[in-house]
């Protein structure tokens, strides 16, 4: 197994307003694509190649949370840009940036999106 995460789902009620807040705290556009039951906007990475994907969905069965598992997306490094972003695009941060003592390896954050979606951020 080359990576434990093979594609990720971020789930959103308002698919619009979810594609436009991950756009605009990354700079980058998402690829949307419609499918017969859900609406699908894609991560830029080459998952057909073996790179990480993965998604903002919206549709039925998918519902934003704030508990449960924790998405980490990666920062590159600007993680203080991104930081900086969320509030302006409808989210909120709820852990500022704070270096990873454990292993010393990068620094970390936590935001809610525009969704109610608690969503990590990783930069080495």
């Amino acid at each position: 197994m080359a990576h434990a995460v093979s594609w990720f789902e971020i789930p959103a009620t308002d698919f619009e307003r979810a594609k436009t807040f991950y756009e605009k705290i990354f700079g980058f556009k998402l690829e949307a694509v419609d499918t017969p039951v859900s609406q699908v906007a894609m991560f830029p990475s080459k998952w057909q190649e073996g790179e990480i994907g993965g998604s903002i969905t919206a549709g039925e069965g998918y519902r934003p949370t704030a508990d449960g598992s924790v998405l980490y997306l990666n920062a590159g490094g600007d993680l203080d840009g991104i930081l900086e972003r969320v509030a302006e695009a409808g989210g909120q941060v709820v852990l500022p940036k704070t270096r990873v003592e454990m292993t010393d390896t990068g620094e970390m954050a936590l935001f809610m999106d525009s969704e109610g979606n608690r969503i990590g951020l990783y930069s080495v």
